[in-house]
């Protein structure tokens, strides 16, 4: 395995290692800039409207996110590796 596979195999690790939102919280904000944290947040509200079927005209107008990103992101949710529909999943599930 490759540097670069070791040290994302460590972050992994340290994420899985998360045991409630005040820790993720401390290591979010001290692993990521606040401009990056910011951009992570609007990457998940963006992907929460698009899987509850909102329209992406619609998420423009009231999230005030472009048109690319949310077609991004639609991608993302479309054919990425099944993280987003996992957690998405697993978030209405504990709202119940």
């Amino acid at each position: 395995m490759d540097s670069d596979a070791r040290g994302k195999q460590a972050l992994y690790g340290l994420f899985a290692s998360v045991r409630n939102a005040k820790e993720a919280a401390l290591l979010l904000e001290d692993i990521l800039t606040p401009r990056e944290l910011s951009s992570v947040a609007e990457r998940w509200k963006l992907i929460q409207a698009l899987s509850s079927g909102m329209k992406q005209r619609e998420i423009n107008k009231k999230l005030k996110i472009s048109i690319s990103k949310i077609t991004r992101g639609s991608r993302a949710l479309r054919y990425g590796k099944g993280g987003f529909a996992l957690f998405i999943k697993r978030m209405k599930k504990a709202a119940k």
